[in-house]
């Protein structure tokens, strides 16, 4: 399979495109190998999740974990001076999905060789089901951020350039079903050597294990039916006691990660906005350091520096300016370039299975899930000593588990701040306050659609808009419900 299946340097892979029109890339060569095409989209999907930038991903400060120093219109949910939306949707329809429909196209076109007569059949099988995975990890993140999204007429590459907007809860139940059979289409026991069944190393999540990406899968499963929980209970825990019976992840061992070089355009999206801009940007927030502060918790020491030779972590308050010498400046992590990005951890659906556990009594005992979550918190950030301790001053509390996995989720997600933005919409802990300049009540609920799309598809999106209750920040996405 080696027209297919070519292993290339990450420095001469990655496209750079920007195009409004989220159904056409005009600057990508899409006349290239699929593997090519899959490594760009991860890369793309992971570099969008991870960065810190302002124009693209400012989650850490709607979450209240860091604090911009100057410019603090972002931190004050600002974000049309810098087109966010925009970008948002080129990096998931442009630099995304866009190059995992051509791979698809290029893959059903293939006609093998007859010496892969055999092996073609399985081999397609695999590598059309991670790359459908992964659409579906981008199109959730969509949904998540914006309510209803273009989705059955997007990414048709230039012949439809005014998609409609999709209803976000028909999209959910379309990801949960084609996820599903996305995961049935893994052939993890064909009897061949399952790197050589899928990608190989240009897969650079999981270079081409199969079983692997079968955990993986059945984990964003297990996050799409909890995601659904308020608004969908019967498909929400249907959906979890699936995933939950095929296998999700159980160790940081299976956590879906990019690992970043140490050179430029390849070292983490992180050190680039933190440390190779050569810019003192962002601070700790004094929502998270004041908390950790007050819990005595370990972490943070990984989380941030302390100022100066004091020894002390002081974070800046919410939406206000600060200066980078008299605050905690974020962790080694963040100047460290090869961070790696973190796409789903097992802390993370450790804490979607004590959330499973709490609301249907599925997937294990809460309180063990819950420890298990913390714990596994801990031992990534190389604190496991200070694990027990931690337990043992903030014990699972049956009888308001929101408030337990919704807090300790927060802070146990300090960068994976897409998805404490879900869990905090969902659970309504912690009680995040608004920043000081903020001209809307509360922290934002979801993401304004993007003026381009206003520009270049405006009957779809104001129709899109006024489907949902109106376009606006504090406008609840459907599963929002409390």
């Amino acid at each position: 399979m080696k027209k297919i299946i070519i292993s290339l340097l990450l420095g001469t892979l990655f496209i750079s495109c920007e195009s409004d029109d989220i159904n056409l890339d005009p600057h990508s060569a899409y006349t290239t190998i699929p593997s090519s095409l899959v490594t760009n989209a991860q890369k793309e999907l992971s570099d969008y999740v991870n960065t810190p930038s302002v124009n693209e991903n400012n989650f850490r400060l709607t979450m209240q974990y860091w604090q911009e120093t100057t410019y603090v219109e972002e931190s004050n949910y600002n974000f049309t001076n810098r087109n966010v939306s925009n970008q948002i949707y080129i990096d998931n329809y442009v630099n995304v999905q866009n190059s995992l429909v051509q791979a698809k196209k290029l893959i059903n076109d293939y006609q093998p060789v007859p010496a892969e007569a055999l092996t073609w059949p399985t081999t397609k099988k695999n590598q059309l089901a991670i790359i459908d995975i992964l659409q579906v990890y981008s199109y959730q993140l969509l949904v998540d951020t914006f309510g209803n999204i273009p989705y059955s007429q997007a990414n048709q590459l230039g012949s439809n350039v005014a998609p409609v907007y999709d209803d976000g809860a028909g999209v959910y139940a379309n990801l949960i079903s084609r996820l599903q059979q996305d995961i049935a289409n893994l052939d993890v026991t064909g009897g061949l050597d399952s790197e050589s069944d899928s990608f190989s190393s240009a897969d650079i999540y999981y270079s081409g294990n199969l079983a692997a990406w079968e955990k993986f899968g059945n984990s964003l499963l297990l996050k799409l039916g909890i995601g659904i929980a308020d608004a969908n209970p019967t498909l929400a825990q249907q959906t979890a006691t699936t995933a939950i019976n095929n296998g999700v992840m159980t160790s940081s061992a299976d956590n879906c990660l990019l690992q970043y070089l140490s050179g430029s355009p390849n070292y983490s999206p992180i050190y680039e906005n933190v440390k190779a801009n050569n810019r003192n940007d962002f601070v700790g927030g004094k929502t998270l350091v004041d908390y950790m502060n007050t819990n005595s918790d370990a972490r943070i020491a990984k989380y941030f520096k302390p100022v100066g030779s004091t020894g002390n972590y002081i974070g800046q308050a919410i939406g206000l300016p600060a200066s980078f010498a008299n605050f905690s400046a974020p962790g080694d992590f963040a100047y460290t370039p090869t961070t790696p990005g973190i796409l789903m951890s097992y802390t993370e659906v450790a804490f979607y299975l004590a959330e499973a556990s709490a609301r249907w009594g599925i997937g294990g005992s809460a309180a063990t899930n819950y420890a298990n979550a913390i714990t596994s918190s801990f031992t990534d950030w190389g604190v496991t000593s200070s694990a027990a301790a931690y337990l043992a001053a903030h014990p699972y509390n049956s009888s308001n588990w929101k408030q337990s996995i919704g807090e300790q989720a927060w802070v146990a997600m300090y960068n994976q701040p897409l998805v404490s933005w879900n869990t905090w919409r969902r659970l309504d802990f912690p009680a995040l306050q608004p920043a000081a300049a903020a001209t809307i009540s509360s922290v934002p609920l979801r993401m304004t659609y993007p003026a381009s799309e206003y520009q270049t598809n405006g009957g779809n999106v104001s129709a899109a808009a006024s489907a949902i209750g109106g376009d606006l920040l504090t406008t609840k996405v459907f599963w929002d419900k409390f």
